[in-house]
């Protein structure tokens, strides 16, 4: 019987990529919920180099860094595929996961900016979502299709900038469809989709945590 564990921090949306992941593919699981202020052995054995959850570890070996993850979990159980079929178009999806992860620093920057910065971080995070709006999201309900896959479980921190926003009073403003009336329904779409709405962390607990940390850069 196969053994598949995953160490996250309930506060990740690299931990909730993961998770949703084998929970799409219907893979079963153990979940370790790590400390990020105190570290277990478990995290610092399995993930020496960078030391950073989420870590997964199927059948005694890990495995680190949730993009590599990801691409791990679809070779291992290409069931319920969550990358195309087509080269052309998986190739075009690991560009834009790429691409998402690359900018992710960008929409921290503006969570740990003083007052006096924040304005020119704003407006990068801006750009960044205007470029998924304009480029990478078509018709379709979510990314290339009407079919969960890869780019949208690594596009989900749109839900924890969303929260950040509301807790420290940032004005990205995504919650307001004529912003980005694209990225605004597939945001929609995508907290229905009952796997993904049933393993998000609770709203008021993730301000709380924003609002907490918020105080080590202020």
């Amino acid at each position: 019987m196969e053994e598949v564990k995953v160490i996250g921090f309930w506060a990740s949306p690299f931990s909730r990529r993961v998770i949703w992941a084998l929970k799409l593919k219907d893979i079963p699981f153990e979940y370790i919920e790590d400390d990020l202020f105190n570290k277990s052995e478990l995290l610092l054995k399995s993930n020496p180099v960078h030391k950073k959850i989420p870590v997964l570890i199927h059948n005694g070996k890990p495995i680190s860094e949730s993009s590599v993850i990801l691409e791990y979990i679809e070779e291992t159980w290409p069931e319920n595929p969550l990358l195309p079929e087509d080269a052309h178009e998986r190739a075009i999806a690991r560009f834009w996961i790429k691409f998402i992860d690359d900018k992710g620093p960008v929409f921290f920057a503006a969570f740990k900016a003083a007052e006096e910065e924040q304005e020119k971080a704003v407006k990068a995070s801006m750009e960044v979502l205007k470029t998924l709006e304009d480029h990478a999201l078509g018709d379709d309900k979510f990314f290339g299709g009407n079919r969960i896959g890869l780019i949208d479980l690594v596009l989900a921190f749109i839900y924890w900038m969303e929260v950040m926003e509301e807790a420290i009073g940032l004005k990205i403003s995504l919650r307001e469809a004529h912003n980005f009336p694209k990225l605004h329904a597939w945001a929609e779409n995508f907290r229905e989709v009952p796997m993904i709405r049933d393993n998000l962390p609770d709203r008021s607990a993730l301000m709380d945590h924003f609002r907490h940390l918020r105080k080590f850069f202020i």
